[in-house]
């Protein structure tokens, strides 16, 4: 314990609170809150307390903490999840990723609003659903929206004429002034509904509306209101009935090699609409109760709807203040409770059951991408006879076409997954002009590995070529100095591997995780070095087109290139937009139009 600390724990207020523990690097390690701030700082320092390894380890770096006094026990719970949220102890529990959840956006502030996905949250008047764990369902539930209510997805309204998503009937073209804004939000309303598991109160609601439109003789809009109302229905159709009445969130909790997962069940109106899981980290040598306690706090300080009923598989210590919160929040009564028998039990366990299941497969998940990464690692170390596992791995390949921009790549696998911050591309210059893929390895080898000390030296180098090629590396590398590290050659037919000083190749059983890494390898670096010709290509050609153009010399060349980095953009452009590129007057710009249009006419 340092002085800092002891003179502080003199000093603690008897008033409920947050603590934040401290480094020697000032860094913030923990965050916690207390009925009473004074009893619970001094007990992570009372050696007699038995606590489990994961609080030693954190109390023996503590260095300094702070305190902040609140009013009650909600006020300290409210201001732990955002100092959690802000700084990411590592020795609290914390729910994964959770900065990048994304939300569904209705942006109610709008005249006409909008169904959108955003990963923020800011007061700007909008309403917005979850956090959702799995972005491609809710992508699939957005395009079902787009179906059924089809409201704009444009930014601008301020257009000459509507878009296609109005001519084929996806949007009801409110840009055309010719939508009612009443009839539209009706329609919004409906997508809160829809969004908030209450396909009942939808039904109720696109009735109503249809048999108005109906009334009013506007069978057109009856009709796409019926057509909406027969597609809830049908969705309506797949739901369950598992309560008799009302909102509930059923917890699940299971644990295992791949970490702790918590599955939610959503129940809306007594009908289970969906769920969602979460992997939390942090949580290796804390109880259940723990885990449950962190979760519950952490996942409500971001959900967008309160339920009246939070259905726990065991009881919380604060479960009593997380109630008065969560009550605070959703401006109703909310009970944080423990059914020990009936329907919502029978949600609890089946909630649990899916939080395991889910576990499972992450598991063998795991297992088969440590196969395919690792284990190929592993298992191409064995094959070959290397010292040491080949953990960093670098292979190169050269691109060109009949020896014009000749290129090569180096791209990097650690652990038998690309690394592509380390890919190196190299523009060739001393085989330019000729096809000569042994001159072009000898310099790009030269660049990568010409000096006796290298930076972040790989573990094995992989040569996509036969013995030539490998010959080619050979001679720089080792003449740099570079002896121990192993060099192969991947021959490009059989992906046969020449080892240094064999005749005979390596052959990789078919099948083999090994072969597939060095297939994956080879292949990468392929894709690499042909994406560099092809834009050196590019541009090249731009060059050799626009040489053609009276008044484009290098420096305008040069601009238009910049300024629409593509050849099709420079030929759709419109005089005032080719202006616009840095250097370009109008006359210039209208050289350059006239020339792709009387191109075109050919």
């Amino acid at each position: 314990m340092t002085d800092i600390v002891a003179e502080k724990l003199a000093l603690l207020s008897t008033s409920p609170g947050v603590y934040i523990m401290k480094n020697a690097q000032g860094k913030v390690i923990y965050v916690g809150k207390a009925v009473v701030l004074k009893n619970r700082v001094r007990q992570y320092f009372q050696k007699n307390k038995g606590h489990s390894p994961k609080v030693l380890a954190m109390v023996s770096k503590i260095a300094d903490f702070e305190t902040i006094l609140t009013h009650s026990e909600v006020e300290a719970l409210i201001l732990e999840n955002n100092l959690i949220k802000k700084y990411r102890p590592f020795y609290n529990i914390r729910l994964k990723d959770d900065k990048t959840y994304p939300y569904v956006k209705v942006t109610l502030a709008d005249d006409y609003p909008r169904v959108m996905m955003t990963r923020r949250i800011i007061k700007d008047g909008a309403k917005y659903f979850g956090p959702y764990t799995n972005i491609g369902p809710l992508r699939e539930t957005l395009k079902l929206l787009q179906r059924l209510f089809p409201m704009r997805t444009c930014k601008n309204m301020n257009v000459d004429r509507p878009c296609l998503e109005y001519h084929i009937k996806r949007c009801v073209g409110p840009c055309t002034g010719r939508v009612p804004r009443d009839e539209y939000r009706k329609m919004v309303d409906a997508v809160c509904l829809y969004l908030e598991g209450r396909t009942d109160d939808v039904e109720k609601m696109l009735e109503a509306h249809m048999n108005e439109a109906a009334a009013a003789l506007k069978f057109e809009m009856a009709a796409m209101i019926r057509d909406q109302l027969r597609a809830v229905q049908k969705i309506a159709e797949k739901q369950n009935i598992v309560t008799g009445s009302g909102d509930q969130d059923a917890v699940g909790m299971a644990r295992g090699e791949a970490g702790v997962c918590v599955m939610l069940f959503f129940i809306r109106a007594g009908k289970m609409v969906g769920r969602e899981h979460f992997m939390l980290s942090g949580s290796e040598d804390e109880t259940d109760a723990s885990i449950l306690n962190a979760f519950i706090k952490q996942y409500y300080a971001r959900a967008t709807f309160v339920p009246h009923e939070v259905l726990l598989p065991q009881e919380i210590d604060e479960a009593e203040t997380i109630s008065a919160w969560l009550a605070d929040k959703k401006g109703a009564k909310v009970e944080v409770i423990v059914p020990k028998r009936g329907t919502k039990r029978d949600i609890v366990v089946m909630a649990e059951d899916n939080a395991k299941k889910f576990l499972s497969d992450e598991e063998s998940r795991l297992k088969a991408d440590d196969e395919m990464t690792v284990g190929a690692v592993k298992e191409l170390q064995r094959y070959l006879g290397l010292k040491d596992m080949p953990w960093r791995m670098e292979c190169f390949d050269i691109s060109h076409i009949q020896g014009s921009e000749t290129v090569a790549s180096m791209v990097v696998f650690e652990g038998g997954v690309a690394k592509k911050s380390d890919y190196r591309r190299f523009k060739i210059k001393s085989a330019e002009g000729k096809p000569d893929d042994f001159l072009s390895m000898r310099e790009v080898t030269t660049r990568r590995y010409g000096k006796p000390e290298v930076e972040n030296m790989p573990d094995l180098i992989v040569i996509d070529g036969g013995k030539g090629q490998l010959s080619s590396a050979l001679s720089i590398i080792r003449g740099a100095g570079h002896a121990d590290v192993p060099v192969v050659g991947l021959a490009k037919q059989f992906e046969w591997i020449f080892v240094e000083g064999k005749s005979d190749p390596v052959i990789l059983p078919r099948g083999s995780q090994a072969l597939f890494l060095m297939q994956r390898i080879r292949d990468e670096a392929h894709r690499f070095a042909i994406t560099y010709h092809r834009k050196l290509r590019g541009k090249r050609n731009l060059v050799s087109v626009l040489d053609n153009i009276t008044g484009i010399g290098p420096t305008r060349r040069k601009s238009l290139w910049a300024h629409f980095g593509s050849l099709e953009k420079i030929k759709k452009a419109t005089v005032e937009e080719l202006a616009e590129a840095p250097g370009m007057t109008k006359p210039a710009a209208q050289a350059v139009f006239n020339f792709f249009a009387l191109h075109n006419k050919r």
